[in-house]
């Protein structure tokens, strides 16, 4: 065994990270690639698994070697194993991450590595969250995710006399005709740190850029935009259209699985987590799904953030081709590898590629998904990527729009959430810095 890989073991079983591909002793004659993946829903860990295993048996150059790390692990495992250089060859890695990443030079460009007509494969619209100025792409995508969905219950708005609301106004008013003794009229995210991320869509919507200037100098959360923004949080909260404590995270969309509201605000996964549970059948038979309302009923204006995954390939691997070669196959070779991963997923990931999307399209089962069509013909195309700046950023303005919904001030919730940005920007020399 080499000693890059001798090395990543001792890391992954000090670490507790879960190697779940082993090298076979016929095998070490080969190039051998360390892959390691976040941990995400056990659907996702069968099919890596089956992928590596498929790529190993089909080419007798590169052994991959696949390590599952445990989400709430990653970040300090990653850290540690860069710090004793063994990194993995390849990682998951989000696309927030990608431009700072790039910044501290831990990506290799994918230019160099993968043939031109994969790169041109990426589509267009995520294209631009891993590729920098200079025109160097630093990781390939995988998947995207919306933020921001809004989930109904058919039923209860079609006996309320009510269409899909496109606007804020239409979404109150809807609640309100809703909101009753059963069933709150409305559910989204009420805690700072779930507001932090949960409402970078709405920002984009309601102020047509983030609360700090382009180029990261200073802040701009005291605009009208996010005042509009926090009002219609408050009002959602204040008059009750929505439970009043957070049994929930955002990202759970448990409320209205068990039938407490009739419309939801939350991320495409929901769609997997609403069908698979049993006991919530009858709500999922009654559920649809549209683009998250915005501010003035312009749907063409962005409600949601883009987030996923991609695979990035370390700047200081030693087998930097071959590990290129293991994304091209996995990520940019044959359209069936993942478009098998969307039906896995219930179609509540969505692809980045074109020739996967025709793929999807002339597949009879894909195709007839509802889901899958509103996401991607009225949601991905207007989508932003998340922010790239620092967290503290996102959670300044969290903090403000919780303390708006629970009857703070607006204007002095907002100008904290300011004063909280400027400082970041002094503390970590910010300004001039934006990727």
């Amino acid at each position: 065994m080499g000693t890059r890989t001798r090395n990543t073991v001792l890391v992954a079983a000090a670490t507790g990270a879960l190697v779940v591909s082993g090298l076979p002793v016929a095998a070490q004659d080969k190039v051998q690639i360390d892959f390691w993946q976040r941990q995400f829903e056990d659907y996702q860990q069968e099919w890596f698994g089956a992928q590596v295993d498929a790529f190993n048996a089909s080419q007798d150059a590169v052994e991959v070697i696949y390590t599952v790390v445990p989400g709430d692990a990653w970040d300090a495992k990653l850290v540690a194993a860069q710090a004793a250089n063994v990194a993995p060859d390849v990682a998951t890695t989000n696309y927030g991450a990608i431009k700072p990443g790039v910044v501290d030079g831990k990506f290799a460009n994918l230019v160099d590595l993968m043939s031109a007509e994969a790169i041109a494969d990426i589509e267009p619209w995520v294209k631009e969250f891993v590729t920098t100025a200079d025109g160097g792409v630093y990781g390939y995508p995988m998947l995207v995710e919306p933020s921001t969905v809004l989930f109904y219950r058919t039923s209860l708005l079609e006996a309320a006399g009510l269409a899909v609301p496109t606007s804020w106004d239409d979404l109150l008013a809807a609640a309100r005709a809703l909101n009753n003794d059963e069933v709150y009229g409305m559910n989204i995210a009420q805690t700072a740190g779930d507001l932090g991320w949960s409402s970078w869509g709405l920002q984009q919507n309601a102020a047509g850029h983030w609360p700090i200037a382009d180029d990261w100098s200073a802040g701009r959360a005291t605009e009208q935009g996010f005042k509009d923004l926090a009002q219609f949080y408050s009002t959602l909260y204040q008059e009750q259209l929505m439970p009043q404590e957070p049994t929930y995270a955002y990202a759970d969309c448990s409320f209205f699985g068990e039938g407490q509201v009739a419309m939801s605000a939350c991320g495409s996964w929901a769609l997997g987590q609403l069908s698979g549970n049993p006991d919530w059948a009858a709500v999922w038979d009654d559920t649809a799904i549209a683009a998250f309302p915005s501010i003035d009923g312009d749907q063409t204006r962005p409600t949601s953030t883009l987030g996923g995954w991609t695979l990035t390939v370390d700047s200081k691997s030693d087998q930097p081709q071959a590990a290129a070669d293991f994304v091209s196959w996995l990520l940019a070779g044959d359209p069936a590898i993942m478009t098998s991963f969307f039906d896995a997923a219930g179609y509540s990931k969505y692809p980045v590629r074109t020739s996967v999307n025709e793929a999807l399209a002339a597949d009879p089962v894909a195709s007839a998904n509802t889901a899958l069509s509103v996401v991607t013909s009225d949601i991905l195309p207007y989508a932003k990527p998340e922010p790239a700046y620092p967290w503290d950023i996102s959670f300044a303005m969290g903090t403000a729009i919780e303390k708006s919904m629970r009857g703070g001030n607006i204007d002095e919730a907002l100008a904290e959430a300011n004063a909280t940005i400027e400082t970041v920007i002094a503390q970590q020399s910010l300004a001039g810095t934006a990727p």
